[in-house]
């Protein structure tokens, strides 16, 4: 009972976690500047690595690899976002100006 509860609360993790990576993908393809794409792969890379490990964690079970799977979660929690971030303040640094408006208004 309790191991069939996990495969499907692990399968439903999995399935929404790559379905964040294909919306994150997407808005890399949609968004129209720079710090548009590095928000939406910032948050849903985040996001969808964190469903992904944690659904990986109740199919690992109690042993070493669950602790892995743990230490990569924290490990994901600081570097992502954070790269994100030095990612969009290099860009700025840099003189990379955010469109402002949509492309309907340019024209």
């Amino acid at each position: 009972m309790i191991g069939t509860l996990a495969e499907i609360v692990s399968g439903i993790a999995l399935g929404l976690g790559a379905l964040l990576l294909i919306s994150g993908a997407v808005g890399l393809l949609r968004f129209p500047d720079f710090y548009t794409r590095m928000h939406a792969a910032g948050v849903t890379d985040t996001l969808a690595t964190v469903l992904t490990i944690l659904g990986l964690m109740l199919l690992a079970g109690w042993n070493l690899a669950l602790i892995k799977l743990a230490l990569i979660i924290v490990f994901v929690l600081f570097t992502s976002p954070t790269a994100a971030h030095a990612l969009a303040k290099a860009a700025q640094h840099g003189g990379l100006p955010p469109t402002s408006g949509s492309d309907s208004e340019k024209e």
